[in-house]
């Protein structure tokens, strides 16, 4: 009896395990923290490699001791230590090598947990959670960390399929609308949706998999979305059509400062989890240039690109009327025997009068820096709710995953954009960055400055996102004591 009654009021014990790449976890470790602000216990399941070098790049073991009930805790993500982990590698290895070892290595954690777990927020693309979570009789939320639309996308690809509307018959049927995926029948083209989706076959393994991810998610206890009901509310009702518990609670890395700032009077701009290591002297040459006189370009943790795309969007940047600010990750070039490389070094030393290049740059601050005046991005959920919330316009070269879907929301929907999916080639990024930051300048400014009011609204307190993050944390708390229970 008194075992019950000190289970009963102990705060819930909650789980948070993300797919191990930087875009998920960036999210899933902010709606980690919002829900340790709240006084849950936590614990953040990361694979070795991406716990290592989380740790290694930035002071987040420090950041989180404030929260006693925080913890690390890391397993295998079934590759070996030296496998590249670059491009669309988790979908290629996910079924055959990863899921097996991640499965029993997140039952074992389960299993061993003090407290026990009372609550699991799991990755939507880890499916294999739920059926972990069911077997251990533990709840499971999952939270889809890509956009809502990419995500209403995936799930109706068997309805596209069996209509007829796929495959796509080469390129003269790239544009043709797609009319069954409800909501967007209006502005979804064959070429917005994601890549895999362009293939003849369409008894596709990759595309069966994110098919059966995608339906699976919804047998879940509920479904968490990193957006807005003002950003993406048409498509919200038509998930909750199929899943009725949906909690929109975005823009995540904008509800953590508001919370962060009542709770310590801080944001938390003072802390990083990137897997890279930052270069912040971007930051002290943003600081000399002019307002709203830089474009921003980076195109992500994952993307790749040749040496001969990197060299044309060099060409178009330089050609440009603006100064650029451009992130080239390390190993991001593709070219023969370190010609990536040579050729990142010989456009730095081209670039000084012009532009500055870096590594990795810290996105959040160079995004609300007031030089810049434009992202030129790939279109990751992060970094297009980042440009959102910042109030920056963006130039979109999408690459895989939900970057073409965004891209389209951006362009047609928000209208805070230019879409330059599918091309590589200098005079177009000459000519679209100029629109954004000289001869449309003023346009695109306004309709992105609108936007961003009015995101920014929703997660302050009363706002949509705010209230349905204290509804989340309340609905956890019930679902815990009712595990206690049992």
């Amino acid at each position: 009896m008194e075992q019950d009654r000190s289970s009963q009021s102990r705060p819930p014990h909650v789980l948070v395990f993300p797919l191990p790449i930087q875009g998920h976890i960036n999210s899933m470790i902010k709606l980690a923290e919002l829900l340790a602000i709240a006084g849950f216990k936590l614990t953040f399941l990361n694979s070795h490699h991406n716990h290592e070098r989380l740790v290694k790049f930035n002071n987040i073991a420090a950041h989180f001791e404030r929260y006693s009930g925080f913890q690390f805790k890391t397993i295998t993500d079934g590759l070996p230590l030296d496998h590249p982990r670059s491009g669309n590698w988790f979908l290629d290895m996910f079924e055959d090598t990863m899921e097996p070892k991640m499965k029993e290595s997140l039952r074992e954690v389960l299993v061993n947990s003090s407290p026990p777990v009372d609550c699991i927020i799991g990755d939507g693309f880890l499916g294999f959670a739920l059926d972990v979570a069911k077997e251990l009789g533990i709840p499971i939320i999952f939270f889809r960390t890509s956009s809502p639309c990419c995500f209403w996308v995936y799930y109706s690809i068997p309805d596209i399929i069996q209509a007829g509307e796929l495959p796509i018959n080469g390129s003269e049927d790239i544009d043709r609308l797609i009319t069954t995926v409800p909501g967007m029948e209006t502005y979804l083209r064959c070429r917005d949706l994601p890549t895999f989706c362009r293939k003849l076959d369409i008894e596709d393994s990759i595309i069966k998999l994110v098919v059966k991810q995608t339906r699976k998610s919804l047998q879940a206890d509920a479904l968490i979305l990193n957006t807005a009901e003002e950003l993406d509310g048409p498509i919200l009702s038509q998930i909750r059509t199929k899943c009725p518990r949906v909690y929109a609670v975005g823009p995540l890395h904008a509800q953590l400062n508001t919370r962060l700032n009542a709770k310590h009077g801080e944001s938390y701009d003072h802390i990083s989890n990137t897997l890279w290591e930052v270069d912040k002297s971007c930051i002290f040459w943003l600081n000399k240039q002019p307002n709203r006189s830089v474009i921003y370009v980076s195109f992500g943790s994952i993307t790749s690109t040749s040496r001969e795309q990197l060299l044309e969007l060099w060409y178009g940047l330089l050609n440009s009327k603006t100064k650029f600010l451009l992130v080239v990750r390390p190993n991001s070039v593709i070219g023969k025997d370190g010609e990536g490389e040579d050729v990142v070094m010989e456009l730095m030393e081209k670039s000084k009068d012009r532009g500055y290049i870096v590594n990795w740059a810290p996105q959040e601050a160079v995004l609300n820096h007031p030089a810049i005046g434009g992202f030129f991005t790939h279109n990751g959920w992060n970094s297009t709710l980042e440009s959102v919330v910042a109030g920056v316009p963006m130039i979109c070269w999408p690459q895989f995953a939900d970057q073409h879907v965004n891209c389209r929301v951006v362009s047609e929907v928000w209208k805070i954009g230019l879409d330059m999916k599918d091309v590589c080639d200098s005079k177009i990024v000459e000519k679209m960055v100029n629109d954004v930051m000289v001869d449309r300048k003023e346009e695109f400014a306004k309709s992105a400055s609108e936007i961003a009011k009015v995101t920014n609204q929703c997660v302050n307190v009363g706002g949509s996102s705010y209230s349905n993050l204290d509804r989340l944390i309340e609905d956890i708390r019930i679902m815990s004591l009712k595990t206690h229970k049992k």
